[in-house]
């Protein structure tokens, strides 16, 4: 094994200590402090930035809030001057992370990763700060390092080590299937901190192994090892699952800013404070004061409209949010939106079923039954509890849950 280079000791002013905090606020570990403390003097002694890591896998074409939780903390580090680097795992997305799978994660087509890839910097930019941030695509080295490359790579790890990961463990133990090249996935994500030379690597819990690969290669090709930095995964709109677009319980950040509003608001009062470290830039004593009068009797309505605002205001301007909390609102007093879908039918009279269907306020006749059913559903704020309800011609305000409306007319 070559040694890591090792780096001399630096004072450690106030500023130092301050960048500490940034960087320590609302992270669940970071691996060495010592290490990051003192690659935080030596930037601030010789002026160098350091080169900080998130690689992301276009899996989905969108970014949730989840993911923005790491991204807020590139932007804090990124604030501090430091050059923050947007990567995009565009290879390692052909292989599938392994993370906390009980199966083997079907790899994505190129196809698909092209696709998914042009949407993820437009959506980090509106967190990242684009003129200051470095985007890279791992297919540059890794593509590169052909199949002699890949062989001595993995010549640089054993299978008893990687079989102490926590996923594969379960997995094997369990006689589930274990794919050899899921064992390429770590291999390749620590190669890029070799590729990029950085300094920190940040990624949610679930992805500790993979970080500490880095710092491992990066060692083995004598640089000086990443420090490791672990956010929490970020509880969904249920407080129970992680965000994920397939639980259905996300905040996109390209979502409309009257619904992303309106989904915040609707969280639970406990999540809502373990959702304002991760998500909001305010300090942590402006967010200990805030709690501190909710605590004291203050309304913690008025602490959730002030964290619906903030994010609201942070993807779509500050004008949308005030209007978002207008909309709220209103509707939160039984009024209507001011501007709702127009939709224009033909085929009077229409069954509620196929008007709910055909108006976009449900994918499919049985889905709007069975929220007739549930009473989800209300035309001209009256409840519809007849699925065999036949509508005339006639202009009509249909609703469906708290935030689907449409102004119906039928011909």
């Amino acid at each position: 094994m070559n040694q890591a280079v090792v780096t001399k000791s630096f004072a450690v002013t106030q500023d130092v200590r301050e960048a500490m905090a940034v960087t320590l606020r609302g992270c669940e570990e970071l691996l060495p402090q010592d290490d990051w403390l003192q690659k935080l003097a030596r930037s601030a002694h010789t002026g160098v930035p350091l080169r900080i890591k998130l690689g992301l896998d276009p899996t989905a074409p969108d970014i949730h809030l989840g993911h923005t939780v790491v991204l807020n903390k590139m932007r804090q580090l990124q604030d501090l001057g430091h050059q923050v680097i947007f990567l995009i795992g565009d290879f390692t997305s052909m292989i599938g992370d392994p993370s906390g799978r009980n199966t083997t994660r079907p790899p994505l087509t190129a196809e698909q990763i092209k696709s998914n890839a042009e949407t993820y910097y437009r959506q980090a930019s509106l967190v990242l700060d684009p003129a200051r941030t470095e985007i890279r695509y791992n297919s540059e080295w890794c593509d590169a390092l052909g199949a002699r490359g890949m062989i001595q790579l993995a010549s640089r790890y054993t299978v008893a080590r990687m079989m102490e990961r926590d996923d594969f463990h379960r997995r094997f133990t369990d006689g589930r299937s274990i794919s050899v090249h899921e064992f390429l996935y770590p291999l390749m994500q620590g190669y890029d901190s070799v590729a990029l030379k950085s300094d920190l690597e940040l990624g949610g819990t679930d992805q500790k192994f993979n970080l500490l690969m880095g710092r491992h290669l990066q060692q083995e090709w004598g640089q000086e090892p990443q420090c490791v930095l672990t956010m929490p995964l970020l509880e969904g709109l249920d407080g129970v699952e992680k965000m994920s677009k397939s639980k259905g319980n996300y905040i996109g950040v390209t979502e409309e800013p009257n619904t992303m509003f309106a989904k915040v608001m609707s969280i639970s009062d406990d999540l809502m404070w373990r959702w304002w470290p991760l998500l909001s830039f305010r300090s942590e004593a402006e967010i200990a004061r805030l709690r501190g009068e909710v605590e004291g009797g203050r309304n913690p309505r008025d602490a959730k409209v002030l964290l619906a605002r903030e994010i609201t205001a942070r993807f779509h301007g500050a004008g949308a949010a005030d209007a978002a909390e207008h909309d709220f609102v209103n509707r939160s007093r039984g009024g209507v939106p001011e501007q709702i879908p127009e939709v224009t039918l033909a085929g009077a009279p229409i069954l509620v079923g196929q008007l709910l269907k055909q108006s976009g306020l449900a994918p499919s006749t049985s889905e709007a039954n069975r929220l007739i059913d549930g009473g989800g559903v209300r035309i001209d704020q009256g409840l519809v509890s007849d699925k065999a309800l036949k509508l005339p011609s006639g202009t009509y305000v249909v609703q469906v849950g708290k935030r689907k409306f449409a102004r119906v007319t039928i011909g």
